[in-house]
């Protein structure tokens, strides 16, 4: 899974992380993160992300 990088403040978002912040298990992709997720750290939209290799 490749991760997902907020082009606002520059948090990456990691698969098989999740997002503790937000209550997201670890092994969610992203696309399968709900419409009303919003970056943990700037408050962003899932628009403002871009996908990073994640290798």
């Amino acid at each position: 899974m490749n991760h997902y990088k907020c082009t606002v403040c520059g948090y990456t978002y990691r698969p098989e992380k999740g997002d503790r912040v937000r209550d997201i298990e670890p092994g969610t992709s992203f696309e399968k993160l709900p419409e009303h997720w919003r970056c943990p750290t700037c408050n962003q939209f899932k628009m403002a992300f871009t996908e990073i290799d994640s290798h």
